[in-house]
């Protein structure tokens, strides 16, 4: 990829303080979990642990900047609707009209700023655990296509399909 034509840029979602219990008491370390983008179709998420948080933070980015996927973009917006899944997490994503926003809550919006949405209605059901509704997120991201990639894929032409 080449990082250095575009600038990516990254956005903390959450930091959890864990414990570990052991005879002495208890051993607190940082949980961060960091999205990563260059708001022209790539996205990112990476998870990190250290005792400091601002390790924790950097662990996550280099892991962010590793599993970064490629998502479609029609003009401002997806597709189509989907409804990603991740354990118990649900997102819908729906398209919107040009101009009227992001419409997306929680760590939902993180996700789609960076991937380069524009305007885009969510709705998250189920459970609101940012990992999970993060990674539901993407997964209804990677599981949309475009009408070129359904046409390239049945071997016919746009015309044809549309």
């Amino acid at each position: 990829m080449e990082e250095n034509a575009v600038e990516i840029k990254e956005k903390v979602v959450a930091i959890n303080r864990v414990a570990k219990v052991v005879k002495g008491g208890r051993n607190f370390r940082f949980s961060a979990l960091v999205v990563v983008g260059d708001e022209q179709g790539h996205i990112g998420i990476g998870n990190g642990k250290a005792a400091e948080v601002p390790d924790a933070i950097k662990k996550a980015i280099q892991e962010a900047k590793k599993n970064l996927v490629e998502v479609p973009i029609v003009g401002t917006t997806i597709p189509h609707e989907y409804v990603g899944k991740f354990g118990s997490a649900s997102v819908l994503l729906k398209p919107a009209e040009k101009g009227s926003g992001l419409i997306a809550g929680g760590s939902v919006r993180p996700v789609l700023e960076l991937a380069g949405y524009k305007d885009i209605k969510t709705k998250v059901i189920g459970t609101n655990n940012p990992r999970n509704v993060v990674r539901a997120t993407i997964d209804a991201l990677q599981n949309m296509s475009t009408v070129e990639q359904i046409a390239k894929k049945r071997g016919k032409k746009v015309e044809e399909i549309v």
